[in-house]
């Protein structure tokens, strides 16, 4: 898929090098075709790596994606360089009275901090309203899972004692939702959380569905409002150093970190990750694109309500 998004964005020229197909405007205006509008809220601290990771994973699918950055109003990136905020990036202002055909939410660094403590927390509840009138179908990650849930739903929050990190092994509830198209019966993604979300005080919730879940991990996909929203709990968007540089982190900060689990061959950090969830993470995102992207938005995007 061409990805359209401005030829001196970084991650343009690292998906070039693994032989990702990324568009430029110039070319891209020259297609007689509507590309799919998407944003991202993007929360990460290192968000040159997170860009990369999301766009190899948007870059699947034969349909022209426009992609929008965004960043909450307020918030300082402290690992990011400003430059680069502001080279590629908009504010919410900047797009709220605009439509979108999808909507991605990643995951942030704030998994043990109450959500009202959060320092962007308000405007963020203003954006996750604004996607449900705007937006045709929204992918919340992580952390984003765990927020969205409590601000739509009211789902707790639970802090762990131990992080979960790690690549497991996970089911599907529903085989035949089509964001499962292709799957097998069993597939791993890769976790890196200190909280979680837990089934019992998600299954009263009659606008929600629990589909896919983890015996170590425990829930991993919740779907929202038949589709125009999913709740996903892990990465599966990581590039296979991700777990690695994340664990070399908090040793060098003396956090003393596990080995992420089924991660390393024979879980020795001096050997090699194990590459378990590309495949799913690329039908993750493609399967999303066509069926709840492509297939649900109106070709007028300013009908989208």
């Amino acid at each position: 898929m061409p990805v359209r998004v401005p030829s001196s964005l970084p991650a343009v020229e690292a998906l070039r090098n693994e032989n990702i197909f990324v568009i430029d405007e110039q070319r891209a205006s020259s297609q007689d075709i509507r590309p799919l509008k998407i944003a991202i809220l993007n929360l990460m601290p290192l968000k040159i790596m997170t860009e990369t990771d999301l766009l190899r994973l948007l870059s699947n699918t034969p349909l022209q994606i426009e992609i929008d950055f965004i960043e909450p109003d307020g918030h300082v990136s402290k690992n990011t360089p400003r430059e680069h905020i502001d080279a590629f990036y908009k504010k919410f202002d900047d797009i709220k009275e605009d439509n979108y055909d999808g909507f991605i939410i990643t995951g942030a660094p704030v998994e043990k901090v109450d959500f009202e403590e959060v320092d962007y927390w308000q405007q963020l509840t203003e954006i996750f309203s604004w996607a449900r009138t705007h937006v045709t179908s929204t992918l919340y990650i992580c952390w984003a899972a765990l927020a969205g849930l409590y601000y739509h739903y009211g789902v707790k929050k639970y802090v762990l004692d131990r992080k979960i990190s790690g690549v497991f092994k996970h089911y599907i509830d529903d085989p035949r939702n089509p964001i499962f198209r292709g799957f097998d019966d069993e597939f791993y993604v890769p976790h890196s959380r200190y909280s979680e979300v837990r089934k019992e005080d998600i299954l009263p919730i009659a606008d929600l569905k629990i589909i896919s879940e983890s015996d170590e991990s425990g829930v991993y996909m919740v779907m929202g409002r038949g589709g125009r929203e999913f709740y996903i709990t892990g990465h599966s968007e990581y590039s296979p150093m991700t777990l690695d540089f994340e664990y070399h982190r908090d040793l060098e900060k003396g956090l003393n970190p596990h080995v992420p689990d089924n991660y390393y061959v024979d879980d020795d950090p001096g050997k090699k990750p194990i590459v378990r969830w590309r495949s799913h993470a690329n039908l993750l995102f493609t399967n999303w694109l066509n069926y709840f992207v492509y297939q649900e938005t109106p070709y007028d995007i300013r009908k989208i309500k």
